[in-house]
C-alpha cells in the first residue's frame, strides 16, 4: 500500500494558555508544564470536519499523479462528527464528483485515521479498491467544555487528507510498510478513560492519569513491535510520530527508547491536541523533509481504550 499524496488543513485562530485561566482557574505556567501546550488551534463557528477535510483534499490534489475520479474508495475518519448521516466522506464524493467510489465514516477514537489505514489495506487486500482518499478531521472545540479544569485547556481542530493506491502509481510513492489497530476496552480504566457525550457534557477526561500511563506504555511497545516485525530496531527509525496528546508523553517515550528528541516530530505545542488527526497532521506538515528510504513511525493511543501504528518507508 502507497501513500501518493497528502494534505492539511489547520484553523487560523490560536487560543493562548491565559484564555483559560478565568474559567477554569488554570496558569498558562501550569498548562504549559503538564502538557506542553502553548496554544491550541480553534475552528470558526461555521467550519466543521466536512468543512475541515474538504481544505485538505484541496491541499493535496496538486500532488496527486492521477484524477481525483479514480479514487474508489473513500473513509471519513473522525470522533466529532458535523453530521452523521451527510459524512465527510459523501461530502467529498459529491464535491469532486467521484461517482464510482464506496464512501463510509469511520471512528475509534484518536485511533480513527489508523483504523482507517487498515480498513483501506483490507479492501485493496480484498480486490474490492484500488486507489482510497482518507479524511481525518476532528473540531473538537464543536464538544469541548472550557471551563472542565482537566482536559478543556487541551483541544485543537484540524483535518489531513491521505489518497493511497494499491499499487505503486509514482517514484515519490511512500510505501506503508506494516499497519496495526487494536481495541484495549479491558486495560486500565477502558471506556470510563475519555468520553464524548454529544448532549451530556461534551468531551472529558475523567481518568487521564490512567490514559497518560497506558498512552506511555503501548505507544512505544507498538513502535517495537512493527520495527522488529520487518526486521529493524528502534535505532533504524528516523522518525516517531505519537498521537499529539501530551508533550510529557512524548519526552517519557523518548526516554524509553532512548531515541534523541529531534527525531520525535510534534505540532502540540501550537496546535494542541487535535485528536485522531494528530499524527496524520504530523506526518501531512513535514512530509517536505522526509528523505528517500527514511523510515517513519506513527503510534497512537485512545480513549475506548484504542491503539495502533504504522510503519512507512519513504
Amino acid at each position: 500500500m502507497y501513500i501518493n499524496a497528502t494534505g492539511y488543513y489547520v484553523p487560523e485562530e490560536r487560543v493562548p494558555n491565559q484564555h483559560f485561566f478565568e474559567l477554569n482557574g488554570l496558569t498558562s505556567e501550569w498548562i504549559e508544564q503538564r502538557t506542553g501546550i502553548k496554544t491550541r488551534s480553534k475552528a470558526k463557528p461555521e467550519e466543521n470536519i466536512n468543512t475541515m477535510g474538504l481544505e485538505a483534499i484541496h491541499d493535496a490534489l496538486p500532488k496527486l499523479p492521477y484524477d481525483i475520479t479514480e479514487v474508489d474508495l473513500i473513509i471519513a475518519a473522525s470522533y466529532s462528527p458535523y453530521d452523521t448521516v451527510a459524512t465527510a466522506a459523501h461530502v467529498a464524493q459529491r464535491e469532486f464528483q467521484i461517482e464510482h467510489a464506496k464512501a463510509l465514516y469511520l471512528s475509534s477514537a484518536c485511533s480513527s485515521f489508523l483504523n482507517a489505514l487498515e480498513v483501506v489495506e483490507g479492501y485493496f487486500a480484498m480486490g474490492k479498491a484500488t486507489k482510497a482518499l482518507i479524511i481525518s478531521a476532528d473540531k473538537n472545540s464543536a464538544y469541548s467544555n472550557e471551563t472542565d479544569p482537566k482536559a478543556g485547556h487541551l483541544w485543537g481542530d484540524a483535518a489531513a487528507a491521505f489518497f493511497l493506491s494499491k499499487e505503486q502509481v509514482s517514484e515519490n510513492d511512500a510505501e506503508v510498510l506494516e499497519v496495526m489497530t487494536q481495541a484495549l476496552a479491558c486495560v486500565g480504566k477502558g471506556p470510563d478513560g475519555v468520553h464524548l457525550r454529544p448532549r451530556d457534557g461534551g468531551i472529558s477526561m475523567p481518568e487521564g492519569r490512567d490514559v497518560f500511563m497506558q498512552a506511555c506504555t503501548y505507544m512505544p511497545k507498538n513502535a517495537v513491535e512493527l520495527l522488529e516485525k520487518r526486521g529493524y530496531t528502534i535505532k533504524d527509525l528516523d522518525y516517531f510520530i505519537g498521537h499529539q496528546a501530551n508533550l510529557r508523553i512524548l519526552k517519557n517515550i523518548a526516554k524509553h527508547l532512548d531515541l534523541p528528541e529531534e527525531r520525535f516530530l510534534q505540532n502540540i505545542e501550537e496546535l494542541g491536541n487535535t485528536g485522531s488527526v494528530s499524527s496524520a497532521l504530523v506526518y501531512a506538515q513535514n512530509e517536505a523533509r522526509f528523505q528517500k528510504g527514511e523510515l517513519i513511525c506513527l503510534t497512537v493511543f485512545g480513549g475506548g481504550y484504542s491503539t495502533g501504528a504504522c510503519l512507512i518507508r519513504y
